[in-house]
């Protein structure tokens, strides 16, 4: 167990996490539980992100099994005044549509939504890249619009359908449209120089919910998990899910709906989410039960996919270490903020930041092994790295840093 909570810390302190939870799956059953950062928890919903593309997928299937639909049928059969209603229901199942990857308007994910009639006219089919079935190009307005068609095809709102056809039957409670009040993670991005957080908005998206809107826990999670492995009489046979879990194009890790990811030789399916302020990875092994999810409160810092597979493969070992938690910022010194930023050595680019009470001076190059100082009466004293023992001085009269005569300006060496 010390294991799984170690790649927590770890990716808590490496990326600069108000909080991340965690959750390993063996056989099908929540084997393990943990969390890192004090900022969220282990009973708290976070925003699962894309996650929720799942869902919406697995109502396209059921419909499909149900003979209400086709998946070779065009768009056209069901939102007729698309722009892209030549595109067939597979296509946008596989992100082969040839659609643009987001929809025209403001930044959808920290915007007020709009409706599907607005959604529809502002997206005529002119921001096309692709003709249909060309390549794989990820598009969220494709879920978006596979939300409408499942909608239309039941004649009744996509989250009624998320509710009483998933989560009901599943017991997946804690999931829901919005965020329950007192019940969640607030979102953050992180300052990248100083450390410091900002809250994110967590708008309704409307009609682009069913690319990305729904907010869920890791014990929930676990539960879609285990039913994406062994299928739901009530939901979804497993010989769907199957198909589902299907790639069909070399190099595409993609199937109808679910991301298919190849760890060690074991084939998992699931997906990453990512909305403003949360960061989410759920992943499972249909053939044995076993799975991960993990849930995080920032816009950056952790490569989902690249998480899932470090759980999937960590195992006992007596030199696993933690990390250093980090925590947020909440304030900054005068003197250390006006330092803050990019800088150059010759033409090698450094940056300054503040980083749990000291200031790191980073190699962008080679940033995994920093210096570190520490502000000691006014003066900058190296504690950590080449510099260690050296002081840091500031030359305002000339905007540069000199530490042992490596001189830091904020332009490279001029032409």
């Amino acid at each position: 167990m010390e294991h799984w909570q170690a790649v927590l810390d770890q990716a808590q302190s490496r990326g600069r996490l108000p909080s991340i939870v965690g959750a390993v799956l063996r056989g099908g059953e929540l084997t393990w539980t943990g969390s890192a950062g004090s900022r969220g928890g282990l009973d708290q919903q976070y925003r699962i992100g894309s996650i929720t593309k799942t869902l919406t997928a697995v109502l396209v299937m059921q419909a499909r099994d149900d003979g209400l639909l086709a998946l070779d049928e065009p768009l056209g059969s069901w939102i007729p005044e698309s722009g892209y209603a030549d595109a067939t229901l597979r296509s946008l199942l596989r992100h082969t549509s040839g659609m643009q990857s987001e929809p025209a308007g403001p930044w959808w994910e920290r915007s007020p939504g709009v409706g599907i009639d607005t959604l529809l006219a502002r997206n005529d089919g002119s921001g096309r890249v692709f003709a249909d079935g060309v390549a794989f190009h990820y598009s969220n307005l494709g879920f978006a619009l596979l939300g409408e068609v499942v909608a239309r095809v039941r004649g009744t709102s996509w989250f009624s359908l998320v509710q009483e056809r998933l989560l009901e039957p599943l017991a997946m409670s804690a999931t829901t449209y919005d965020a329950v009040p007192g019940r969640h993670a607030q979102g953050y991005s992180v300052g990248h120089f100083a450390g410091t957080l900002t809250e994110e908005p967590h708008e309704d998206t409307v009609a682009m919910a069913p690319a990305g809107q729904l907010w869920s826990t890791i014990a929930d999670l676990a539960r879609w998990l285990t039913f994406l492995a062994a299928g739901h009489p009530d939901v979804l046979a497993p010989a769907t899910l199957a198909e589902m879990s299907r790639v069909t194009a070399p190099a595409v890790e993609y199937g109808l709906g679910l991301r298919v990811l190849d760890v060690a030789g074991r084939t998992l399916v699931g997906h990453t989410g990512s909305m403003p302020g949360f960061l989410a990875t759920a992943f499972v092994e249909r053939e044995t039960g076993d799975g991960v999810v993990a849930l995080s409160n920032a816009t950056t810092g952790l490569v989902t996919d690249q998480l899932a597979r470090t759980l999937v493969t960590a195992a006992p070992s007596p030199d696993a270490e933690p990390g250093t938690p980090w925590e947020p910022s909440t304030s900054v010194p005068p003197e250390v903020e006006e330092i803050l930023g990019l800088w150059f050595w010759g033409n090698s680019a450094h940056e300054l930041r503040w980083h749990n009470g000291l200031v790191e001076l980073r190699d962008l190059s080679d940033p995994d092994d920093p210096d570190r100082f520490a502000l000691v009466d006014g003066a900058f004293c190296g504690v950590a790295g080449y510099h260690l023992g050296e002081t840091l001085d500031v030359h305002r009269d000339t905007g540069t840093l000199e530490c042992a005569t490596f001189v830091y300006t904020r332009t490279p060496y001029p032409r």
